[in-house]
């Protein structure tokens, strides 16, 4: 039996007309905290047009002689040092937040809805999500990248996955793409809260960091708005605290190569902040919608260890969003919109 067997032209009946499948997204994470699946994952990360935008023959020379031999062992250590028994704990968090999301939109009266989790790299595999979709006769599919701020390397490559998956299909489905939430009100919220909570529990520092993901500054000066909604953002959420702005600052992380990144860097300002008299830090990294290899390794332990090699005392990262409440309740309301 075809899989479009229930469809009637009553739109109040049948399975297609009723129900909304939502595609709840991220990076993605190695299989295993081992050399030979990072390998598989930074080959498929890595070959990514959008990630490296450097003449093609070139870069697959660089990727698979030097970048491939390399840095997958060395990478590898790092995802041991924040591996947990659930594995890799980005999969395992976006995990819950789907599961909690589901929850949430059938409490909200989002009967006819389901949401089922994939990742840009690695697996579960987008390509897995919208055939599972498919199967269960989704015909409007609305897709969620777990990305606040829109960037090309990020957004714009989850819209490139979906759209050759959806290039395969003989029926392509009603399609709501979301590239971003960066302004919700309801995420600003959720930013806020995490800070506030952290205040009153640790005291005011003396500097809040926000620190976003890096990218090379050659992509904003090509037009990515990436840099503008980070700054945006933060903004936003000094705007809503009421904070000194003298006492925050934005800057930008993870960078690699030689090519000049979005500043100012997090690491280097990190490091000067003692000399200045800044010992007393709380650092924040809104980009990033789950705890993962950026926030839980670099984050947490090498760049306060630089703060702290340079005379710095006191050092917190304030978690990222995670499944918390309001987190769940402020993804509901960016799919609100486009649930129909």
């Amino acid at each position: 039996m075809s899989r479009f067997s229930g469809i009637t032209d009553n739109p109040h009946e049948g399975r297609f007309h009723q129900k909304t499948g939502i595609l709840l997204t991220n990076l993605g994470s190695p299989d295993a905290a081992t050399t030979k699946a990072v390998r598989v994952y930074l080959r498929e990360f890595l070959s990514d047009r959008r990630i490296v935008e450097i003449p093609r023959l070139i870069w697959m020379i660089i990727l698979h002689g030097i970048i491939l031999r390399i840095r997958p062992k060395r990478s590898a250590k790092l995802y041991k040092s924040i591996w947990t028994e659930h594995g890799s704990p980005l999969t395992h968090i976006t995990q819950q937040q789907s599961a909690k999301l589901g929850t949430l939109l059938k409490q909200q009266g989002y009967e006819n809805t389901e949401v089922v989790m994939a990742m840009r790299y690695g697996n579960p595999s987008i390509e897995a999500g919208l055939e599972a979709l498919r199967e269960k006769g989704f015909t409007r599919i609305v897709v969620l990248p777990l990305y606040p701020q829109y960037s090309s390397p990020t957004t714009g490559s989850t819209f490139d996955a979906v759209a050759k998956v959806l290039g395969k299909w003989r029926w392509v489905p009603e399609l709501h793409f979301i590239n971003g939430y960066h302004k919700n009100s309801a995420y600003i919220d959720a930013l806020a809260n995490s800070i506030s909570e952290d205040l009153q529990a640790n005291g005011t520092p003396q500097k809040i960091v926000f620190s976003y993901h890096g990218m090379p500054k050659l992509f904003l000066d090509n037009g990515d708005p990436y840099h503008c909604l980070c700054l945006q953002t933060t903004r936003l959420v000094v705007e809503k605290l009421g904070l000194d702005k003298e006492s925050v600052i934005s800057t930008f992380q993870s960078r690699f190569g030689k090519a000049e990144w979005l500043k100012p860097y997090t690491d280097e300002a990190l490091k000067s902040f003692p000399e200045q008299g800044i010992k007393d830090i709380a650092i924040i990294s809104p980009a990033f919608s789950a705890d993962c290899l950026e926030t839980l390794e670099e984050i947490e332990g090498e760049n306060r260890e630089i703060f702290e090699q340079a005379g710095g005392e006191k050092y917190r990262y304030i978690s990222a969003l995670n499944d918390r409440d309001d987190h769940i309740e402020a993804l509901v309301d960016v799919l609100k919109p486009n649930l129909g």
